[in-house]
């Protein structure tokens, strides 16, 4: 397998790769962060679609919003994150702070599945990485605010994790294109909305 570490192109590029390999490295314990090549995955995703509105079901710490807010900084775009734990969105927003990133971020607390309906602008990308048997429910609310063109991208697809009505959502629709990643590992699956 080939590996390659993330090689900062500015100096707050580089005090934000630190900040991320800092939480990998002291607060992945019992917060199911997405493993670092995941969140070059994100970051990649994107910063490719110039994504100026990422929806992210699941903040947890503040690891994969971090990863997003790489690219918002350089697509001009905001990220709205949903977490249900205070303890896990105190820590986030200092997490979002270190990293100088803060002011992309808007963190909603509270059950994601009422809160999402508070979302009525147009979406980027969706990143669902909450509740396993609450990705349909996401999906349902949100795909209408997907524009075309856009990606719902989850985390932990895997035989084991992953919901198969979601699967069967994702994969028989002919409005999604849908490709799956990392397996073998955690699993994310990335489905285009078709233009």
């Amino acid at each position: 397998m080939f590996r390659a570490a993330p090689l900062p192109k500015t100096d707050n590029e580089k005090k934000i790769l630190e900040v991320l390999a800092d939480i990998h490295a002291n607060q992945r314990s019992g917060t199911m962060i997405v493993p670092p090549d995941d969140g070059r995955i994100l970051r990649v995703l994107a910063e490719s679609i110039g994504a100026k509105h990422v929806v992210e079901l699941g903040t947890s710490v503040g690891h994969s919003g971090i990863w997003f807010c790489l690219a918002l900084q350089k697509t001009g775009g905001k990220l709205t994150t949903f977490e249900i734990d205070e303890g896990r969105a105190a820590r986030a927003r200092e997490n979002f702070k270190r990293a100088g990133v803060e002011n992309l971020v808007t963190l909603m607390m509270g059950d994601a599945h009422q809160e999402v309906l508070k979302v009525k602008e147009p979406i980027d990308l969706m990143f669902l990485d909450a509740d396993k048997e609450g990705y349909m429910d996401y999906l349902k609310k949100l795909l209408p605010l997907v524009r075309p063109g856009g990606l719902i991208v989850a985390h932990n697809i895997s035989q084991r994790m992953a919901d198969p009505n979601y699967i069967k959502a994702i994969t028989t629709n002919p409005e999604l294109e849908t490709v799956f990643m990392n397996l073998e590992t955690s699993g994310i699956s990335v489905t285009l909305k078709k233009r």
